[in-house]
């Protein structure tokens, strides 16, 4: 499937960087970019569903404590 990117300056400067510093292609990198970007983003919803479910369980012990 083909996909057509428009770039700034930015954005050049920055996948020229990392095409060099990775030793491979510009389609690579953004593919990586992406990959991990939402690796990222499922791992933070992760955090946030334990977070919120230990809130709700520990929430008024975490009250008193912040008061002491």
């Amino acid at each position: 499937m083909a996909l057509t990117l428009r770039t700034d300056s930015e954005l050049e400067k920055a996948l020229d960087a990392l095409v060099a510093a990775e030793g491979v292609s510009r389609q690579e990198v953004i593919r990586r970019a992406v990959l991990d970007y939402h690796d990222r983003r499922g791992l933070d919803a992760v955090v946030r569903d334990s977070a919120s479910r230990n809130i709700e369980k520990w929430g008024d012990v975490l009250d008193r404590l912040g008061t002491v």
